[in-house]
């Protein structure tokens, strides 16, 4: 991290201003990691589905042509989908694709930790 060097001394109030901030951010932090592992895994559990579709597919000998055909989805997208290099993939999208390989997508909701 780059230290910044100031020109002239904080005054008490300023001083205190930053301290209340550093103090703030370290009371937060936390909560904010945690926040963004639970985040991370909720995507772990994205790519896991998106495995199960591609295992579905291949399980069905069907190829990325077989299924651009059933879904209407361009070849390309399925393929990012499948590898993991569309990080946001819609519901319409995972459900198409779904449908086409005969498996069906089930979405619960959990308690937050």
């Amino acid at each position: 991290m780059k230290r910044i060097q100031r020109e002239r001394r904080l005054t008490p109030e300023e001083a205190a201003k930053y301290k209340n901030v550093r103090s703030q951010v370290d009371d937060e932090l936390p909560a904010l990691i945690a926040r963004h592992h639970d985040r991370w895994a909720s995507l772990d559990q994205l790519d896991k589905l998106c495995a199960q579709l591609k295992a579905a597919r291949e399980a069905k000998g069907l190829s990325l042509a077989d299924v651009t055909e059933r879904t209407g989805m361009d070849r390309s997208a399925l393929s990012k989908l499948e590898s993991g290099q569309r990080a946001n993939p819609t519901v319409e999208t995972l459900v198409r694709y779904a449908e086409a390989v005969g498996k069906r997508v089930v979405v619960s909701l959990s308690d937050a930790t």
